[in-house]
């Protein structure tokens, strides 16, 4: 949904995935849904609430850097910032200008192949394996398969 331009409904997504989620991912979710939110507010105009709402969601995505559950949050991020700082230099006047199809699509991360490093544990924090389609953590049993997050993305 992100990816197609479908704010909103990536935004009521991730707020379902948000709210039933307990576990610390939760916070992941929390700040990609705010992401959702910062492209939202840019669709429809709205300064101040873009630029407030990337404040907000920094804190929430920065503690996953530079990926989790296969999403790279730092080239996230990245574009974030690019985009917000385009949006500042258009100022509240000329937002409307601003060309969304400047807005990257989220990327995915696999595991370095040769080492098989990469991806973190969302739960504990330990380096996760590739098997198949899946990642299992050693440590405490966590399991990710490459579907989990898809839905909220493409």
């Amino acid at each position: 949904m992100l990816n197609r331009g479908a704010y909103f409904m990536a935004h009521e997504a991730l707020e379902s995935a948000w709210r039933q989620e307990s576990g610390p991912v939760r916070d992941l979710y929390r700040g990609l849904l705010q992401a959702a939110v910062v492209y939202l507010h840019i669709e429809r105009g709205n300064y101040a609430g873009a630029v407030k709402v990337y404040q907000r969601c920094l804190k929430w995505l920065r503690p996953w850097l530079p990926h989790c559950q296969g999403i790279c949050i730092d080239s996230l991020l990245a574009d974030l910032a690019a985009v917000v700082e385009e949006v500042r230099n258009l100022g509240p006047d000329h937002i409307g200008e601003f060309g969304l199809n400047h807005i990257k699509p989220v990327k995915w991360c696999k595991p370095d192949p040769a080492t098989g490093a990469g991806m973190l544990c969302d739960r504990c924090g330990h380096e996760m394996i590739e098997y198949n389609c899946k990642l299992l953590c050693p440590n405490c049993g966590n399991r990710f398969d490459c579907s989990d997050l898809t839905l909220y993305f493409d």
